[in-house]
């Protein structure tokens, strides 16, 4: 019986982490979070190229981050929800495309956040 439940329990955990994965495209994530837009720092200036190495403690690391958090974390910012000067103005630029797809590329890269397979 308690073999039964571990092996129910590993399916739905399978099957409710595929299905809160992402839903952008990691390679332009990757691409928006180097690259400059207007006047807008990257995301790499401040939280490092693949979001493993932020430049000040202050700074959280976004590599290996669930993608959902990201999301949820990036409209927050946009909508003012949640306050931090830099994050508003930043988040204020990204279209609802954008945050999926930075979600996707932070979240595929590799991290010390939790435990890597």
């Amino acid at each position: 019986m308690k073999r039964l439940c571990v092996l129910v329990f590993s399916v739905l955990a399978f099957c409710m982490s595929a299905a809160l994965e992402a839903k952008g495209n990691a390679e332009k994530g990757k691409a928006r979070a180097v690259t400059k837009a207007g006047n807008q720092e990257t995301c790499a200036s401040c939280h490092g190229p693949d979001g493993a190495k932020p430049v000040a403690p202050e700074n959280p690391i976004l590599a290996g981050q669930y993608g959902d958090y990201i999301v949820k974390a990036l409209q927050d910012y946009k909508s003012g929800k949640r306050k931090n000067a830099v994050m508003n103005g930043v988040a204020s630029e990204l279209s609802k495309q954008d945050i999926e797809d930075l979600a996707a590329w932070f979240s595929s890269q590799k991290s010390s956040l939790h435990f890597q397979r």
